[in-house]
């Protein structure tokens, strides 16, 4: 089971229209050192260069693993976005950029 919340990949970066993001979700120890959860609440969400944003990908509770998310992103300008997970205290942002 994965031990941290990376986000793996973005794949391909630059992208037109469409992009891959990879990403793990490990077992999460409660307040008890013995006792090891199975869920997480996770968010994945885009935004663009002012903070606003432009689409949630994932907002669900995930059971630890590798999970991969593909943002179709027709439609949009051509610029610099971020992807940020957010994972109970985690945080982690990725640039991505839409290139048409």
């Amino acid at each position: 089971m994965p031990q941290s919340f990376p986000l793996l990949a973005v794949y391909p970066n630059p992208f037109n229209p469409t992009t891959t993001i990879k990403y793990q979700v490990p077992e999460v120890r409660s307040q008890r050192s013995d006792v090891l959860g199975h869920w997480s609440s996770v968010s994945l969400r885009v935004y663009d260069v002012l903070g606003r944003e432009v689409a949630t990908l994932v907002n669900e509770v995930k059971e630890p693993g590798e999970y991969s998310v593909q943002w179709d992103a027709e439609g949009l300008a051509s610029g610099v976005y971020v992807c940020r997970m957010k994972a109970g205290d985690f945080v982690a942002t990725r640039k991505l950029i839409l290139s048409k």
